[in-house]
């Protein structure tokens, strides 16, 4: 049943703790010992319950309350979370438009951080907040141009940052989207910056391909003699050759001894992985399971098993063997291997995007899912390893 004005008057407050008392649409009064009233919207987003106060009464009376319920739900219905939209308003410059860049933007990333990685969330903020917002975040988003955004960019290529302002680039295209999408503007002045900005000249990470140095540096590794977990994981580094942050950070709890798997999340895409671990892999990681097994940590610091080891940990190691950082770094390896496998091996490359977790699909465009091809890529880093041990040897 519907709250009344003459109802709201006459509810009584229970001594002891809140009460509910419900309008309909999500809308309810929360009656407080004290006697406040606050007007509050149940509503769910992304699968999850949440709550908004609408104000206090009777400041806010029943018909204010329900319209600010209605425009809640105008809000749901366009794909808008009313609390981001909210704290982003909040978190926005005093007096600016609700309309504003800096508003628009704040909200937009409200609706897709859960989806990031805290990294890369991080990331995006920083670059709004240092490299945009103080010069157009006040500027309603429907007035700013092509001119205007360029010349953001230009103070960002001017301290020769070219792929930061390309990345700002593409951020500043999809708050744009978002803002489409909600009608705050009709058009996204960034497609008209195409081209405009200075190209980025790729800088590589550093990596051997050359088989016969490839060789130099396993006999190199093997003759390491640094601590236990930092010479098992130089080990299985080329082995495996997954991102560095993930060799790092991984975890007993993923680790299938008896599938010789070795499954986890991949923060940079958050999907499921999965590395096929030759026996070669499987060796190593039980020779060290005795020392880090009891922890969560594969390869932990030094320090405390409750943390992985340095994300300089490898570098350091490769440095001390005397191999320069013009040659190779941790992130090398998958280099190594995508290469010596496509060209000596003549693996199929489909298998070996795969195996380094880059987005594959078929032929109708679909991804394929992280158990496909998988007894191949268990033949091919099989394989891998083998041939890595002939090298070793000197064939």
């Amino acid at each position: 049943m519907n709250l009344t004005s003459q109802a709201i008057k006459n509810i009584k407050p229970d001594p002891i703790k809140s009460k509910k008392h419900f309008d309909g649409g999500g809308l309810f009064l929360e009656v407080t010992p004290t006697g406040a009233k606050r007007w509050r919207f149940k509503y769910r987003f992304g699968g999850k319950e949440k709550l908004i106060s609408l104000g206090l009464y009777p400041a806010v009376g029943l018909k204010e309350a329900r319209e600010k319920r209605d425009d809640a739900k105008k809000a749901l219905g366009s794909g808008i979370d009313p609390s981001a939209q909210r704290q982003a308003q909040k978190e926005s410059l005093h007096g600016s438009d609700a309309n504003g860049f800096e508003v628009v933007a704040l909200e937009w990333i409200s609706q897709n951080e859960h989806t990031w990685a805290p990294s890369h969330a991080k990331t995006i903020k920083n670059r709004l907040q240092n490299d945009v917002f103080p010069f157009v975040g006040k500027i309603p988003a429907k007035d700013l141009t092509p001119q205007t955004l360029i010349e953001v960019l230009r103070r960002v290529e001017k301290r020769e940052a070219f792929e930061t302002a390309h990345r700002i680039r593409t951020v500043l295209g999809q708050v744009f989207r978002y803002a489409i999408a909600t009608g705050r503007v009709e058009t996204d002045p960034t497609r008209d910056l195409k081209g405009a900005l200075k190209p980025v000249i790729a800088n590589h990470l550093p990596a051997v391909t050359d088989p016969n140095r490839v060789a130099e540096i396993l006999r190199m590794i093997d003759a390491y003699r640094g601590g236990p977990v930092v010479t098992t994981a130089l080990k299985l580094a080329p082995l495996v050759f997954v991102r560095p942050g993930e060799l790092r950070q991984a975890e007993w709890a993923d680790i299938d001894f008896d599938k010789a798997e070795w499954r986890y999340l991949v923060k940079k895409t958050k999907t499921p992985h999965i590395v096929p671990l030759a026996t070669q892999a499987v060796a190593a990681l039980k020779e060290l399971y005795p020392i880090t097994g009891l922890g969560k940590y594969v390869f932990p610091t030094p320090r405390t098993n409750t943390r992985p080891m340095s994300d300089n940990a490898i570098l350091a190691a490769l440095r001390s063997m005397g191999i320069p950082k013009e040659e190779m770094c941790g992130h090398g390896f998958r280099a190594t291997a995508r290469t010596i496998l496509d060209e000596v091996l003549k693996i199929p490359p489909h298998l070996i995007e795969h195996q380094l977790a880059h987005a594959v699909r078929d032929s109708l465009g679909r991804a394929y899912n992280r158990t496909t091809h998988l007894e191949k890529r268990k033949e091919m880093m099989q394989k891998w390893a083998d041939y890595l041990d002939e090298l070793r040897g000197g064939k």
